[in-house]
């Protein structure tokens, strides 16, 4: 058995829209990193952008845990 590689012209990108309104930060940050990075495709290559393209709405609702909304500056 050899071992799949995708190469650029193997991939076939995908528009993504993601309503974060009452998502919780950290965790729809680390589901659109999975998104750009492409890991969700069974054809991921490391060394290849395999990643989709991700649309944010309703950004301004997003929640945030603990105290962080006083603590930390976000820009």
């Amino acid at each position: 058995m050899e071992t799949f590689s995708a190469k650029a012209e193997d991939v076939e990108r995908e528009w993504w829209q993601v309503d974060l309104d009452g998502v919780v930060l950290g965790r729809a940050a680390s589901r659109i990193a999975t998104l750009l990075r492409g890991k969700h495709k069974p054809i991921y290559t490391a060394h290849v952008d395999c990643g989709d393209f991700v649309i944010c709405t309703n950004c301004a609702g997003v929640e945030l845990t603990g105290s962080k909304l006083d603590d930390k500056v976000y820009r």
